[in-house]
């Protein structure tokens, strides 16, 4: 079954990135000139996925509002002739449906993807965390498309997964893979950021997944933690059990931003690379770097 819907949790607080979160959502922030969550919707768009669920917040909704129509701002850019910009507002919209959830209390990424459920159905669906964005080639398909690919070949859940450095792990949902041969391999089990010791598999996930309606009742089996949240790992080891579910590495770079550091690192490289402004922050790299050496 072709994945027609996608879905973005978007109603944590964002304690890391106070006081800036107070009042602008983490997905607002600005990777260069646009919006983290831009990068993700693109993903997704470039994965032929017409749909978006994002499970909102209360104070998330100019979340909502990026996705809505802006007719002053528009009504400007029209008359001053800069169709560029205009056309740039007015893509996103034409090309992907926006359906927003309310996540009255933030109880866990578990119990935001079972928020979704009654949007989604019976039907596979998309899983994106907007913090990791994941550039890969112009040429080749979007991280999303690659798993929506396997998912279709395969028919179980697809997980992305990368190399976690040792000292990291806990920072990282982390899977227990049946190794073997170059991938895609069998999840065994799945640990929210485990403490050192209590694994030995160095599997992080990437915040790219694709499930299916068999997940919901493993979401609904699982106990919340000693925070009070339901984590989607617990269920992904329920789903490995009953079902199964498969993990695969991708091709293109990866930015953490769930941080400050990996949020400042993903500017940096957004910024060279911006077709715009790219060349002029390289010289003033390169100029900042042999002040400071």
């Amino acid at each position: 079954m072709k994945i027609q819907k996608a879905v973005i949790p978007a109603a944590g607080l964002a304690i890391r990135f106070l006081p800036a979160t107070k009042t602008i959502p983490k997905e607002m922030l600005p990777i260069v000139d646009r919006p983290t969550i831009l990068y993700s919707v693109e993903e997704i768009i470039r994965a032929d996925i017409p749909e978006l669920i994002l499970i909102a917040g209360r104070d998330k909704t100019s979340v909502e509002d990026y996705f809505d129509t802006s007719y002053e701002l528009e009504e400007i850019l029209d008359r001053a002739g800069k169709m560029d910009l205009l056309n740039s507002i007015r893509d996103i919209r034409k090309r992907i449906k926006v359906i927003s959830i309310r996540q009255q209390e933030a109880l866990g990424l578990g119990h935001a993807v079972l928020c979704a459920e009654s949007v989604i159905g019976n039907e596979p669906f998309a899983l994106l965390l907007s913090d990791q964005i994941m550039i890969g080639q112009p040429e080749q398909p979007s991280a999303i498309a690659h798993l929506t690919k396997l998912y279709a070949e395969t028919g179980k859940a697809v997980v992305s997964v990368f190399q976690v450095p040792t000292g990291d792990v806990s920072k990282y949902g982390i899977v227990d893979l049946k190794e073997g041969g170059t991938g895609p391999w069998n999840v065994i089990s799945a640990l929210e950021k485990p403490e050192p010791g209590v694994t030995a598999s160095r599997w992080g996930l990437t915040g790219r997944y694709v499930f299916d309606k068999e997940i919901f009742p493993c979401l609904r089996a699982i106990k919340p933690d000693t925070f009070g949240e339901y984590q989607l790992t617990d269920a992904m080891t329920l789903l490995a059990e009953r079902h199964g579910i498969l993990a695969t590495t991708l091709v293109g770079d990866r930015f953490d931003a769930r941080d400050k550091l990996g949020f400042l690192q993903a500017n940096v490289e957004m910024a060279i690379r911006h077709p715009e402004v790219g060349a002029a922050f390289q010289e003033y790299l390169r100029e900042r770097c042999a002040r400071a050496f």
